[in-house]
């Protein structure tokens, strides 16, 4: 017996909800916590209620780790809602010891991706019990006998046991909150109620031991400008009290002891002040300034460390520095160093997957994560809060292994359509991807490759433009191997590049469209050394983007036209990133994002280049 609500002792249940991005979790945590009456019927409610900052409801992911519980019967259900990007995976890794189960949602149609693989991998090596959860069951498309077949032999490729092989199946739809143990549409009804009981069912009670000693050991790391740093995790054995003085064992193995300030249990979207928790539950606490991933909280005088939780280390990493451009100051609040810098080591206490690493005597910043994807929610954060600043091209981490010079590499899988198979091939062959497996069905060609992960930078924008934007590629991060040295990872083309300070004018941008690409429309303002489009020739030019039509007495022969442009390409933040080159920045302001040369300067520049040996 562990928790309490209103008095009366609960049974405990923990379990992760986990999948491919985009195959339901978050729809269904909503769903459980309807079904649960967790909110008051009175209570208006959003959907995705998990994701619960700006940037997840937009781009319709999960980014951190979310823990939640609901009420069902006699138990307590802890759910910790995971991330489905491969860029977040971290986070999938450090609570699976924090759960006995798990509960693997798979999309009727796509069935298992390569990130269905990652978290499963994960729970089985943890000897989770998994049930399946089908999702999207009420789609026309759905194959439902078809992906559980799929989810069987990953199993089996996974090495899974016996007894995790037999795994339960539950059919659902999240959006329209229906479920069922059948398969037929038809037998879908609302609520969530045989998943529920599945749950109670099949997922194992949490062991403890509740006389002994105190051990909890923090998984994941929230903050708030009130008590600071707040350490989420189980309680492996004992009970914790508010107030109560505990020993931390920190990583290095020493020992500092600190008051327990406050001590939150969940419920629905809540963290609820509580005095006391038992053994098995999941909790979050506050006290300690700089507790860490891994650390193991005990009773004082009983100090017993923990097996260490392993953090993910970061595969790729790029340069923050202070804008140096001539625009520098106009658009953001903050934009000084310090306040960058600040602001960076701020988001580690909440993000242990970031590293930030000061640049000597320079105004600048390495910051490594674990994926492109990673460091540009990071980026927008940053925008949206007023700073401005600028950055460098992803890099690959390289890592010495047994004296080897070792990189990383991804499991990518690509579906196209069987028109586009050629070009995806020859792309994904000039980045040294290796092709594992190819299927055909219906129309569309599925490609499982191994590619270095420098070969996947800068690779989406060609991707997308190859396959006529109808290609899908996954990618999840696999392993460290020897490097390749000769993998292509640059851009192709060349970039217009404005040669003087200005506005853009609509007689200069329609005079240089024959010569590229515009990344930007007429009134635009400009400067020396911004990127202004996309040269159709490998080298750089420069332009005048502010030339303005002369004006004469003379009458023209030909009548004057009104000038017709095409519309400028747009990039989001990750198609900036991957398409800049090794002597570009982007330039990130709360209004805009720029791209930029490094050398401003034009005769500088050219200078530069002219000493600068291209690798094609």
């Amino acid at each position: 017996m562990y928790g309490k609500k209103e008095g009366i002792y609960m049974k405990i249940k923990n379990i992760a909800i986990i999948a491919h991005v985009d195959h339901g979790k978050t729809t269904l945590v909503d769903q459980l916590l309807q079904s649960t009456k967790t909110f008051r019927e009175n209570e208006t409610v959003e959907t995705c209620v998990m994701d619960s900052n700006d940037i997840e409801r937009e781009r319709g992911i999960t980014i951190l780790a979310k823990t939640t519980a609901v009420h069902y019967k006699d138990y307590k259900i802890n759910i910790l809602d995971t991330p489905g990007h491969a860029d977040f995976s971290g986070e999938v890794e450090r609570i699976m010891g924090m759960v006995d189960g798990v509960l693997l949602v798979v999309d009727a149609y796509e069935g298992t991706m390569p990130q269905t693989r990652f978290v499963l991998k994960k729970a089985l090596e943890y000897n989770h019990k998994a049930i399946v959860v089908i999702n999207k069951i009420d789609k026309p498309s759905a194959r439902p006998a078809v992906v559980i077949d799929e989810v069987l032999d990953l199993f089996i490729d996974l090495g899974a046991t016996d007894d995790q092989i037999e795994f339960p199946i539950v059919y659902t739809s999240a959006v329209n909150g229906t479920s069922s143990l059948s398969e037929d549409p038809t037998a879908q009804k609302p609520g969530m109620e045989p998943l529920l009981d599945m749950i109670l069912k099949e997922i194992p009670d949490p062991e403890y031991d509740y006389d002994a000693p105190l051990q909890f050991q923090p998984a994941l790391l929230d903050y708030n400008d009130y008590v600071g740093r707040i350490g989420i995790g189980r309680i492996k054995r004992g009970k914790m009290k508010v107030n109560e003085i505990v020993s931390c064992i920190r990583v290095d193995g020493s020992i500092k002891k600190f008051r327990l300030q406050k001590l939150y249990s969940f419920l629905g979207l809540k963290k609820i002040e509580v005095t006391e928790a038992d053994a098995g539950d999941i909790v979050a606490i506050a006290g300690l300034e700089d507790i860490y991933v891994g650390e193991t909280i005990c009773e004082e005088g009983h100090e017993e460390a923990l097996p260490l939780i392993k953090v993910s280390e970061p595969t790729v990493q790029m340069n923050f520095g202070t804008n140096t451009s001539p625009f520098s100051g106009k658009e953001g609040v903050h934009v000084t160093g310090r306040k960058i810098e600040d602001r960076l080591f701020r988001e580690t206490q909440r993000d242990v997957s970031l590293k930030i690493e000061r640049v000597d005597n320079k105004e600048e910043w390495i910051v490594s994560g674990r994926g492109e994807l990673h460091l540009s929610i990071l980026m927008e954060n940053l925008r949206r809060e007023g700073f401005e600043f600028q950055v460098s091209r992803p890099r690959v981490i390289l890592k010495e292994i047994d004296g080897v010079t070792c990189e990383p590499y991804e499991y990518v899988q690509v579906d196209v359509p069987d028109e586009y198979v050629g070009a995806a091939i020859e792309m994904l062959g000039n980045r040294r991807g290796i092709l594992e497996n190819m299927s055909s069905k219906d129309g569309q060609t599925r490609l499982i490759y191994t590619v270095p992960s420098k070969g996947l930078i800068g690779f989406m924008t060609d991707f997308l433009t190859a396959t006529h934007g109808y290609g899908i590629i996954n990618h999840t991060f696999l392993d460290y191997r020897p490097i390749q040295p000769d993998v292509f990872t640059g851009r192709k083309l060349g970039v217009l590049v404005s040669i003087n300070e200005g506005m853009a004018t609509a007689y200069a941008c329609g005079g240089v469209e024959d010569r590229g690409e515009l990344l930007i429309e007429p009134g635009t303002n400009v400067y020396e050394g911004m990127i202004v489009g996309i040269c159709n020739r490998e080298e750089d030019l420069a332009v005048n983007i502010t030339r303005e039509k002369q004006m004469t007495n003379q009458r023209s022969a030909t009548k004057d036209t009104t000038v017709v442009l095409k519309k400028p390409r747009v990039f989001s933040l990750e198609n900036y990133l991957s398409f800049i080159d090794d002597d570009e920045l982007v330039e990130v302001t709360p209004k805009t994002i720029r791209l930029r040369k490094m050398i401003l300067d034009t005769v500088d520049r050219k200078k530069f280049d002219a000493t600068k040996i291209k690798k094609h």
